[in-house]
């Protein structure tokens, strides 16, 4: 080697490369200028020789300074080149490539102080691998954030997957890492190489990987750059002027590949965009809840060990395939929410855990850091990173893929410090308490930026514990969420369902028991998946007695669901009553529901287009004046009968539940004013698959008190069944004969009393039993009955008539 330039090498940086030691590695590799002239350096392991090419004429020859692979060269030059390094492997190979150390940063200190500070949250556009041009060429960009590694290297095909090539640099004291390598194509695989202090080198995918590939492997792949078209502006313009807690908010929750299968394997995303479309809309819902698509473990059927927080599940196609899949549903009038899960995360090899060498995105003390009853490892909410990982992750589904909403997955673990933990296994707060205060701040944090940001935006907690204020807004005290899953009135309810008619009485309260904190909280009602899996059996193997029975069950349960103020969710298949529980490697039962169920799925169809069309149903879900019960002590009968009402009288409904086996005719039912009364819908209608006891007529209301109302109406009450009916106010006046009949009978029953209860005229007997109203009263009600007028106590006073 030339003197001159043994003289201008750093040997003690050399050793570092060469050792891959080295975490500031453009202080060695590309160009330098020099009073000696412009110094280049590069490192490739199984290199032969490298040369540098500067234009078309000029080449200079490296000199190999370490056999390990590291060559230099000193060019008679005062200003850099633009130069490319030709480069002749130990197999023969030749290649030209640009330098990857020659371009500029990428990154700047503001960005990486922000993502420091946890408010850099479009932190996923530098962050990973991104196309761009930097210095006029084309590559790709890499970061990632490891700040405890000794040395992070980009390893892929493109250098024999060799982590002592292409080391990362460190940037500043910020812990991110970034190399830019020009030329690279589109669909390469590629993960970081980290040499954790101690020594121990390992590979991890990249956390804000935009594609990941095909399981099993676990590598991540430069997504491109074609820009997905866009054709939902319609549709985002209306969501963003949405109030959905005034809206009809019907969820269809289903699992990708378990929706349909194809011989062979399963459809992908835009293969399974029209199915979806089709069914959704013919049976009515607003939206479709799709368990996660984000990347996640190999062996996860159901899709919550989530790997990949920025990468759609490549089981269904890639990143603009999904995209498809969104804007189809978009362009049909449907909305898209998506399972999110920032509540844990598998221990994989390859993923988050220990990701620099150190507990980087989980606490380093077990007790906090891990989830024994999931085997999973918990997220530390208190660290800014780690914060801004998972906020830039919401944002990013919602703002990449047009995502209308997030249902976060398990919050109740996130708030609680003991959650699914025995004694020892958890550390206290510092008041001594066991509510996560990092998570509490995480989360109000993440939904004031989310409602800031995504106009229109529904954010729904899977929130299963007593914890107050879950979707009261965040000036108020609360967590900010849209709504809150009600997982108690499904306990109770379907509790209650599951009971024989002749047992249900004595559980009458678990019925009715929801409407007594109902307006604690915006509640969805959710039939989800979590009910019907892993031995729980299905809704319909649920119900009690035999098919017929067990559909009568089912239709009355549904169809209490949406009359019931609250938003709902219903998850796939069980809508339609299949007879099995949902197996994650099987499709839906498609022939037993075309073949056997058509009459319950026309139910279900009905159903919806009766709760989309009617206000009372939806507007007031979160408002006292919005509910009002008529009935709700008839425990013997197993009956509930209650008014949905709107700012409208007009769209006021009567809705009646039997949840006996046995009908009721003629039976009276209290309304709310007089008028008339029309059967809207009925579950025992004979074209759902029912006995036919419908009320054909309509009612009308008579002067005739029950359950505590002036009127009523007599009607026919399906067995195992609901009946709605519209509300129409009629202000007729009493009828001559009414009027003349009531007159007669408190005058004469004055009279009577009058003699009883008095010694002389206009004097009270001191001794009396009775007072002249509680006389007067009784003589009325006495009257009454013998003529027919009330079957039952009347609660008019004596002066009425």
């Amino acid at each position: 080697m030339k003197e001159r330039l043994y003289q201008c090498l750093d040997w003690a940086g050399i050793e570092a490369l060469v050792y891959s030691e080295e975490d500031h590695p453009e202080r060695l590799l590309g160009a330098h200028v020099l009073p000696e002239g412009i110094l280049i350096q590069t490192f490739i392991p199984s290199a032969v020789s490298v040369a540098v090419l500067c234009g078309e004429k000029k080449e200079y020859e490296m000199e190999q300074a370490d056999e390990a692979g590291f060559f230099a060269v000193l060019l008679p030059e005062t200003a850099i080149p633009s130069y490319r390094l030709r480069i002749t492997y130990e197999d023969g190979r030749v290649i030209s490539v640009q330098d990857p150390y020659s371009f500029s940063t990428v990154l700047t200190k503001e960005e990486t102080a922000h993502f420091n500070a946890g408010t850099w949250y479009n932190a996923y556009e530098k962050l990973g691998a991104h196309s761009m041009t930097v210095d006029g060429v084309r590559g790709v960009h890499f970061a990632v954030w490891a700040p405890n590694a000794q040395r992070v290297s980009l390893v892929g095909d493109f250098n024999h997957w060799d982590g002592r090539s292409l080391p990362m640099k460190r940037l500043w004291d910020s812990g991110i890492f970034e190399l830019f390598l020009p030329e690279l194509a589109e669909g390469t695989l590629y993960k970081f190489e980290i040499k954790a202090k101690g020594g121990l080198t390992f590979l991890k995918a990249d956390p804000f990987a935009n594609m990941a590939e095909d399981n099993p492997g676990t590598a991540s792949v430069v997504a491109g750059t074609d820009e997905f078209v866009w054709t939902d502006e319609a549709w985002m313009a209306q969501r963003s002027n949405t109030d959905y807690t005034r809206e009809p908010v019907s969820v269809y929750e289903l699992h990708l590949g378990t929706f349909r299968k194809k011989d062979g394997g399963i459809y992908q995303y835009r293969e399974l965009a029209p199915m979806v479309a089709e069914y959704v809309r013919k049976m009515g819902y607003t939206h479709v809840e799709l368990l996660p698509v984000t990347q996640h473990s190999a062996d996860d059927p159901d899709g919550y060990r989530t790997t990949g927080y920025f990468a759609p599940d490549s089981r269904y196609g890639t990143p603009g395939d999904l995209m498809c899949f969104v804007n189809y549903l978009h362009g049909k009038g449907i909305g898209v929410i998506m399972d999110w899960v920032p509540s844990h995360f598998p221990r994989d090899l390859h993923a988050l855990g220990g990701f620099d060498g150190t507990c980087l995105y989980e606490h380093q003390d077990p007790r906090q850091g891990v989830h024994p009853f999931w085997d999973t490892l918990l997220f530390n909410y208190g660290r800014p990173e780690v914060k801004n990982f998972l906020i830039a992750s919401a944002l990013f589904w919602s703002r990449v893929y047009h995502m209308d909403g997030l249902r976060m997955n398990e919050v109740s673990s996130m708030l609680y410090l003991d959650y699914g933990k025995s004694d020892g296994q958890w550390v206290a707060n510092m008041y001594g308490g066991n509510e996560n205060l990092e998570a509490e701040e995480f989360i109000k944090h993440l939904n004031s930026i989310y409602k800031k940001e995504i106009k229109g935006g529904i954010l729904i907690a899977e929130e299963s514990s007593a914890w107050p204020s879950v979707t009261a807004p965040l000036e108020d005290g609360g967590l900010g969420f849209t709504f809150k899953w009600n997982d108690g009135w499904l306990e109770d309810t379907l509790g209650y369902m599951q009971l024989d008619p002749v047992f249900r009485g004595h559980h009458h309260g678990e019925l009715t028991f929801s409407m007594v904190y109902h307006y604690s909280e915006k509640y969805l009602l959710s039939l989800s998946h979590t009910n019907v899996m892993y031995g729980k059996g299905s809704f319909f193997s649920k119900m009690p007695g035999k098919t017929e029975n067990k559909l009568a069950n089912l239709r009355a349960f549904y169809g209490y669901t949406m009359m019931h103020p609250g938003k709902k969710l219903f998850f796939m298949g069980q809508d339609a009553g299949v007879k099995k529980e949902w197996d994650s490697r099987t499709a839906i039962d498609w022939e037993q529901i075309e073949n056997e169920r058509a009459p319950f799925v026309l139910y279900m169809q009905q159903l919806h287009q009766l709760y989309r069309t009617s206000p009372a149903l939806y507007e007031g879900d979160y408002d006292p004046k919005g509910f009002e019960w008529i009935n709700n002590i008839s425990a013997n009968e197993n009956m509930l009968i209650f008014l949905r009402k709107s700012a409208r009288e007009e769209d006021t409904l009567l809705i009646v539940c039997n949840f006996s086996n046995v009908a009721y005719d003629n039976h009276k039912v209290g309304v709310p004013f007089h008028g008339k009364y029309k059967e809207i819908f009925n579950s025992d209608a004979e074209k759902y698959g029912g006995r036919g006891h419908v009320n054909p007529r309509v009612k009308n209301a008579k002067r005739d008190e029950c359950d505590a109302r002036e009127h009523s109406i007599r009607i026919m009450v399906p067995p195992l069944g609901i009946a709605v009916f519209s509300c129409t106010r009629i202000d007729a006046p009493e009828s001559a004969n009414e009027a003349a009949r009531a007159g007669k009978t408190l005058k004469k029953a004055q009279d009577q009393a009058r003699k009883k209860t008095t010694g002389k005229k206009g004097s009270v007997r001191i001794g009396g039993r009775r007072s002249l109203k509680d006389e007067l009263a009784r003589k009325v009600e006495e009257e009454e009955w013998n003529s027919g007028i009330s079957m039952t106590q009347t609660n008019r006073k004596p002066d009425e008539s």
